[in-house]
């Protein structure tokens, strides 16, 4: 079945949308290439085919291909259909799980900017205060990447040697491209060379959809772009070559109106962590319980309103995690409902950004999972 036959059937509903792991999830993606579980749910051009190249499209929601299938026709003409990411739905969260085939709670990376240490760290700048050391990415996030496999990555330039690309793409293979013709030559080379498995990453949805917003002439040209980009790495692929297309995460188009400052509970916190759609509060000594029946009576016609508990237990973030790992988010945590983001009185340039994620709404945590066959003829 082709994603234009799908199209039509999609409506989950209004959320939270509970990741499906242990099921069709992304992480549940890379043990399966690999033959360490099941793969009978990926799309039918993967089976029997010599090498799969898997292409991760950073913030193309399943929502952009339903509302957009005319920008999208190469994707839209693919097998497959929605899949769920990881509860947060955001980039450090979902792209680790991707690479280490495990949920957040087993690889530790809960957010955007977490508790390491009763400090905070921005994740994927790996950056603390100025005056703050900051962890080894190994000590952070301990699995190693696809199940131990040096798989060769593809991916910016300017990811090399940082942190975040350590935690969750150490002892692979890495290849940095500057411009997208630079990332189909070095997919195509690699594939040609005999690599029966690519990681490939392209972050330019997220960035202009970020920037411009969902409904931005910008965006919709990104879409057109991207479709083409996937279509060129068609042509550069032989047909016993399966391209895997999916992404980390969807979008919420909010906007500085959307902005809530959580002035009434301030007195309760003590620091703050996570992003705006999933917002974490560290509550102040003995508060905690205060600080959640607060956040109830105030926020929850906005945000669905958890506990540190309610988190784990219930399995949102996966299955397990560490004492070490709990403390990494805080002890109320607001998953926005509403187009609407919580703010950090410290970071308050997250406002800025017209469309986020993070929360647990369909747009969010709907994202593709397709795949074609190349179409490259005579020599490669």
């Amino acid at each position: 079945m082709t994603v234009a036959d799908a199209l039509p059937a999609v409506g989950s509903g209004p959320g939270p949308v509970m990741p499906a792991y242990g099921g069709a999830w992304v992480g549940g993606l890379v043990p399966a290439l690999l033959g360490r579980a099941p793969a009978g749910w990926l799309p039918t051009p993967v089976a029997g085919a010599r090498a799969v190249v898997l292409l991760v499209l950073d913030g193309l929601g399943w929502e952009a291909l339903r509302l957009h299938p005319a920008r999208l026709p190469t994707l839209c003409g693919f097998d497959g259909g929605p899949i769920t990411t990881v509860a947060p739905s955001t980039t450090s969260a979902a792209l680790t799980s991707i690479a280490c085939g495990v949920s957040p709670a087993a690889h530790g990376v809960l957010g955007y900017r977490i508790r390491v240490g009763g400090r905070s760290l921005n994740v994927l700048r790996w950056q603390s205060a100025p005056d703050e050391d900051v962890p080894d990415p190994a000590d952070v996030q301990p699995v190693a990447p696809f199940l131990g496999n040096p798989v060769p990555v593809v991916t910016k330039a300017e990811f090399r040697n940082t942190g975040f690309t350590t935690a969750h793409l150490r002892d692979t293979t890495f290849t940095g491209w500057r411009t997208t013709s630079a990332l189909l030559e070095h997919v195509h080379r690699l594939v040609t060379a005999g690599s029966s498995f690519v990681y490939a990453y392209y972050d330019g949805v997220d960035k202009v959809a970020h920037e411009y917003g969902l409904d931005a002439p910008t965006y919709l040209t990104e879409l057109v772009l991207v479709d083409r980009l996937v279509g060129d790495l068609l042509d550069r692929l032989p047909s016993d070559v399966a391209l895997l297309v999916t992404a980390d995460h969807g979008q919420v188009q909010v906007g500085p109106a959307g902005a809530v400052a959580l002035t009434d509970v301030r007195r309760l916190v003590s620091a703050y962590s996570g992003e705006g759609r999933f917002r974490s509060l560290h509550s102040r000594t003995g508060a905690s319980a205060e600080l959640a029946a607060a956040c109830r009576s105030l926020y929850a016609d906005r945000a669905w309103v958890f506990t540190r508990d309610q988190l784990f237990d219930e399995g949102w973030l996966g299955a397990g995690g560490t004492l070490a790992v709990r403390g990494r988010i805080g002890d109320v945590v607001l998953a926005a409902r509403e187009p609407v983001v919580f703010t950090d009185p410290g970071q308050l340039k997250e406002t800025r950004m017209l469309s986020q994620h993070g929360s647990l709404t369909p747009a969010e945590m709907e994202v593709p999972l397709l795949a074609g066959r190349g179409r490259l003829t005579g020599l490669a």
